[in-house]
């Protein structure tokens, strides 16, 4: 099981003001100025503060002398901890000043995901809560404590067990989780609490949400902004799910042609239910342009065209003669509720131009009344421009491994996203920094395709250096959308930066490489080392589909993660998948970050296979209880130790000092990708697909 452990601060102020994550950074960072005698001084501190990213680019070394000299003249006084932090939110709170204002002084989640820390209105919050009593009301476990109250804490005090957050996201994304591996009673352990959470985050990864920066202990807190920021997430992802032409192919009667299709292809969900948006006001005689969620529908009369043309049967004059825009709103959400969508917002959210509650608001009139045709030939044309399922499933893996490494842009469709070759040098730049020479790069929109192959011809270039085959591939063949050259050049990616990682855990391997051989080695050794007989012979083994294999090295690592009397025989299929699904659970409640699906191990999909195995071995050695040498020698000796385990955050930090591969994919390794595989430039795997 993932461990629970948390920096303790005494001062609940001075607590509130870090998460979990940034407490452990700076924890680490303070411990290395202590002295033989394990003591620190104000004066040990400006060499320290200056090599923090977010103080130098503001700060030199004497300014921050000058700055802790104001509230402390004494540079030989002996600090703690606490001392120290407040040391760093006193620099940090003159940095923003001196920056004009442009940070939030307890912001501490970085730029690319501060989806999850925007100000949250009264509002919202009682959107969230009303979308929860409604969709989680009839929870077996959970009605006992539904109708939740908006206007109290009732809502983070129920989420602090974790029980509440992963059934939101079975709600948003059904099957994620198999609820089996959840712990469901009334009274917690903090262990099983830690579980919970731990479970949630690696399954909210799972599904597309952003959570760089978040750990398992600051939602046991209950950390409100944290909390909200993660269930507005989960909410959004539920209600955007079905605008894409996979999930709903009648979209494609909002274009003309195969081009437009394309386009449509490339657009993130919020622009398409915007099109779709325009499609219908446009016909219903409304004359302007919605290109926003918030001040284009301040006024209520997009909705009110919108709503006379997707339900004419309850339409009303007065809702466009009024020229009360409060009245006007009232009369929207009364014509909405007529066709059976719930007043999650009031009047007073859509004249104030909210536009999380305004894009909840859309989702659900497309969801209940969407006004498309259901013309047999258009339909059959947009199903057949969606990928095959092999394709599909590998597209799903890779942009969810993008999306949880906490870059800038957020894929939505890797085939589309990355033909600019910019979120391809974002990747890049993340796994391997200084590695991307930005001065040659462009950033999107961009109009001219010479600068798109620019960007790309950048990718194939440090990809060269990294040593990936790449064998006649130019820029130009991302930029033209050659799916399988994406599909191979993001796995040698991935499998490089996994192999990456397991090279700082050489003291393990006594500093050989890791190869495919060593992990299939290790996973037979673990399992063997519990009593059990099964052995695999490759990770194409065909006795890998019933998922036994799997439970017994989850329960060899861990003992307590597996409950046996859950586990079935593995005969039938749908035996099979109720262990596929209970294995990724019980992986993402260790503390796995994983993004295979239970048909990749029914189906025993050789590359998920390996990110699973993997997956499990570095969270293994990351709690340092396996045999010193995890990789036998010839002679098949090991001495066994079980010092005490360390911590597994789920959710890694970024760190200025080195990349984290682990935290964002602790996945996949494997022999040095030069050696097994190639790409030609037709996107042609050349040798070994693994």
């Amino acid at each position: 099981m993932s461990n629970f452990e948390g920096v303790v601060v005494s001062d609940q102020w001075l607590n509130s003001q870090f998460m979990q994550v940034e407490l452990r950074r700076l924890k680490s960072k303070f411990v290395t100025l202590k002295d033989q005698n394990g003591n620190v001084t104000m004066g040990d501190l400006p060499h320290l503060m200056v090599k923090l990213k977010e103080f130098r680019d503001t700060y030199n070394e004497d300014e921050i002398r000058g700055i802790l000299g104001e509230s402390d003249d004494n540079v030989t006084n002996d600090i703690d901890f606490e001392a120290f932090l407040r040391a760093y939110l006193n620099l940090q709170s003159q940095a923003t000043e001196k920056q004009d204002g442009r940070r939030h002084s307890s912001s501490f989640l970085k730029e690319s995901v501060t989806t999850l820390l925007h100000t949250i209105s009264d509002s919202e919050q009682a959107c969230y809560v009303a979308h929860i009593n409604s969709y989680l009301g009839d929870d077996p476990f959970l009605k006992q404590f539904l109708p939740l109250d908006p206007a109290t804490n009732d809502l983070f005090d129920l989420a602090k067990d974790g029980v509440l957050l992963c059934k939101l996201i079975n709600v948003a994304v059904p099957g994620t989780i198999d609820e089996r591996a959840i712990n469901t009673k009334r009274n917690l352990s903090l262990w099983q609490r830690n579980d919970n959470h731990t479970l949630c985050l690696n399954s909210a990864k799972a599904i597309g949400c952003t959570v760089v920066n978040i750990g398992a202990q600051d939602l046991v807190e209950g950390r409100p902004h944290l909390v909200l920021g993660l269930i507005s997430q989960i909410i959004k992802i539920q209600l955007l799910a079905d605008l894409n032409l996979k999930k709903t192919p009648q979209l494609v009667e909002l274009v003309d042609d195969s081009q437009d299709i394309e386009e449509l292809l490339s657009l993130s969900p919020e622009k398409v239910l915007l099109k779709w948006m325009n499609f219908h006001i446009q016909r219903g005689g409304y004359q302007k342009t919605v290109k926003n969620f918030s001040s284009d529908v301040k006024d209520g009369e997009a909705y009110a065209y919108l709503l006379n043309v997707l339900a004419p049967e309850h339409s009303s004059p007065a809702t466009l003669d009024t020229k009360d825009a409060y009245e006007r709103a009232n009369l929207v959400l009364d014509h909405a509720e007529r066709i059976g969508c719930k007043r999650y917002l009031s009047a007073r959210d859509i004249i104030e131009g909210s536009s999380n509650l305004n894009l909840a608001f859309v989702a659900q009139l497309f969801h209940h009344r969407s006004g498309l045709s259901t013309d047999t030939k258009k339909v059959s044309f947009a199903t057949m421009m969606t990928d095959d399922v092999q394709t599909s499933r590998e597209e799903r893996c890779f942009r969810l491994w993008i999306n949880s490494l906490g870059i800038s842009t957020y894929v939505y469709n890797v085939f589309e996203d990355v033909r600019n070759g910019w979120i391809l040098l974002e990747v890049l730049d993340k796994m391997f920094p200084g590695s991307v020479n930005w001065n040659h790069a462009t950033k999107p929109p961009i109009r001219m395709p010479f600068r798109k192959v620019e960007n790309c011809n950048q990718v194939v270039k440090i990809g060269k250096q990294l040593r990936f085959s790449l064998v006649n591939v130019a820029g130009n063949d991302i930029v033209q959308g050659n799916k399988k050259l994406i599909l191979a050049l993001l796995w040698q990616l991935m499998r490089f930066t996994m192999l990456q990682l397991l090279k700082k855990l050489r003291s393990h391997s006594q500093g050989r490489e890791i190869s495919d051989a060593d992990i299939l080695k290790w996973a037979n050794r673990k399992v063997n080392s519990t009593g059990r007989t099964s052995h695999i012979e490759s990770f194409k083994d065909k006795n890998l589909s019933n998922g036994l294999f799997f439970l017994e090295l989850l329960s060899a690592v861990e003992p307590r993660v597996v409950n046996w009397n859950l586990v079935t025989k593995g005969e039938k299929d749908d035996e099979k998948r109720l262990n596929a699904t209970y294995i990724i659970s019980v992986a993402r409640k260790l503390g796995c970050s994983i993004f295979l699906l239970p048909d990749d191990i029914m189906e025993v999909n050789q590359k998920m296979i390996l990110t699973l195995t993997a997956s499990i071995m570095y969270w293994s050695l990351q709690q340092q209880t396996e045999d010193t040498d995890p990789f036998p020698s010839p002679a098949g000796t090991a001495t066994t130790t079980t010092p005490e385990a360390s911590p597994a955050p789920s959710v890694y930090g970024e760190d200025e000092s080195s990349y984290s591969v682990g935290g964002e994919f602790s996945n996949i390794s494997v022999d040095d990708a030069t050696s097994d595989i190639s790409v030609s430039s037709e996107g042609v795997l050349v040798g070994d697909e693994l």
